[in-house]
């Protein structure tokens, strides 16, 4: 509901209803002065995204300080009195990654480009080769390292046939190693078929020469942009786990077969939601304790941390209503699922931005 100021006229003047009080019981809309200024046009689609008027909140109380609440009253059907938990997840999302995007960048990450310049100068040490007391530097060095290399790759390869039946991929990564496409194929068509690499490292080695044909020796460069693709993969790694989460507790608790899959679904993002307000609660911490210099705010930011794990064990209770060993037993499990979940949604994004530069 607004705050702006009712109409005397009883007639909606959306579809010419008879109202007998402020919302036209036809169409639902409210019975106001159509006429308003510009601070409230921007009030009134504040407190239509978000129900700031109350019930935002109300709900947000109650998420941060009953643990497993919300989700037990979706569950049961009382839900007018709450904002509904998707709207909250989009919004309290949006406003974390709009601040943590702001904070945290491929700069930040990397140190300010700090140690950078010894980065880039150990990977040119791979353009100077020693030879006897003699220094071979250029082309020359680049011609016996791979020379040697291929030596190697053969006797490894040699030493490994028997040991390796499983035919798995035989991963390695070694951008400098070959000097070109052309290159990277003579030296494959020298080996035995049985020798060559296999189609996924052929693919990766491949990708990795055309981004060093790309970036050359600019491994700062290099390093920013794979760092920007990745941070900005966060948002979809987060979304993509949430659905993951939810079919790990439906598989904790199969038994339970009042819990539909979307039970689960809620729960979960009644708690990714305290999550990302916990963080945003959590960075401000730390950017307190970074301007006063105060390390009773790194006290804090830990008793957050175990707030949060007590959050969860408390929530799997509350809404589950099982007993307190079961609950610590399947509370362990979850969080070990979970990462691994994580762990696994990583990798595949960051093998993912690789080829996306």
């Amino acid at each position: 509901m607004s705050h702006s100021k009712e109409r005397a006229e009883k007639i909606c003047l959306n579809c010419k209803a008879e109202l007998h009080g402020r919302f036209c019981h036809n169409c639902g809309q409210e019975n106001i002065e159509p006429k308003e200024s510009i601070w409230g046009l921007i009030v009134h689609y504040f407190n239509d995204l978000t129900h700031f008027d109350g019930k935002f909140f109300s709900t947000l109380k109650y998420l941060m300080f009953r643990p497993g609440f919300l989700a037990d009253e979706y569950v049961k059907g009382r839900r007018a009195s709450y904002l509904n938990p998707i709207r909250m997840y989009i919004f309290t999302s949006a406003i974390f990654f709009i601040i943590f995007f702001t904070i945290y960048d491929e700069e930040s990450v990397m140190g300010g480009g700090r140690g950078n310049d010894d980065t880039k100068d150990s990977v040119s040490l791979l353009n100077t080769k020693v030879k006897g007391d003699t220094i071979v530097t250029g082309n020359a060095a680049i011609d016996s390292i791979l020379a040697e290399g291929q030596k190697e790759e053969k006797a490894e390869r040699k030493n490994k046939k028997k040991a390796d039946t499983s035919g798995n991929v035989k991963f390695s990564i070694r951008p400098d190693r070959y000097r070109s496409h052309a290159h990277y194929d003579s030296v494959q068509k020298a080996l035995p078929a049985d020798e060559r690499d296999g189609w996924f490292q052929r693919i990766f080695n491949r990708r990795q020469i055309s981004i060093r044909e790309k970036y050359g020796d600019d491994d700062k460069t290099l390093i920013r942009v794979w760092l920007n693709l990745l941070i900005h993969q966060f948002p979809k790694l987060l979304f993509l786990s949430l659905p993951l989460v939810a079919l790990i507790l439906k598989l904790l608790y199969v038994r339970r077969k009042q819990f539909y899959y979307v039970d689960h679904v809620i729960w979960t993002v009644n708690l990714y939601i305290f999550g990302f307000i916990l963080l945003l609660i959590g960075m401000g911490i730390s950017y307190l304790g970074e301007v006063s210099g105060w390390g009773i705010f790194g006290w804090i930011i830990g008793g957050l941390w175990i707030y949060a794990l007590y959050y969860n064990y408390k929530a799997m209770r509350v809404f589950y209503k099982q007993r307190r060993a079961k609950t610590i037993v399947k509370f362990i499990l979850l969080n070990f699922m979970t990462q691994l979940t994580i762990l696994i949604l990583f990798t595949l994004f960051l093998v993912f931005t690789i080829f996306q530069l």
